[in-house]
């Protein structure tokens, strides 16, 4: 089964990827997880920072700690930036109920950003 690191490299993956092919421009990565925003990008001038959490099937990746955004949003307003949560679930693409490893084929619930304002 993935760990919490695994969980969330793949995660990174999928926002970073999602941020590439919407004109982001990263200034800042950070991969450690809970290490908050993992992402600081430039897009239109304008500065943005990006929450990113990965989980597992069943566990609804749009839910969010509230208490930590409110303090990273809070953390962006002193830097005129947006802030955004960026929440990534992850499947067993062959059966959501089994276990995800490494080795299997997945599938990934990515709405794209929540902004938070």
């Amino acid at each position: 089964m993935l760990n919490a690191q695994e969980i969330h490299r793949l995660a990174m993956k999928e926002v970073g990827d999602h941020l590439s092919a919407s004109g982001f421009e990263f200034l800042a990565v950070n991969s450690q997880p809970k290490k908050d925003p993992q992402f600081v990008c430039l897009k239109g001038k304008k500065l943005h920072f990006i929450v990113v959490r990965g989980c597992l099937y069943p566990e609804n990746p749009k839910n969010f700690d509230a208490q930590l955004m409110e303090q990273v949003k809070d953390h962006g307003i002193k830097y005129k930036a947006t802030t955004y949560y960026a929440g990534v679930g992850l499947a067993n693409a062959d059966d959501y109920d089994l276990p995800l490893t490494q080795n299997d084929p997945y599938a990934v619930n990515f709405d794209g950003l929540q902004i938070m304002d």
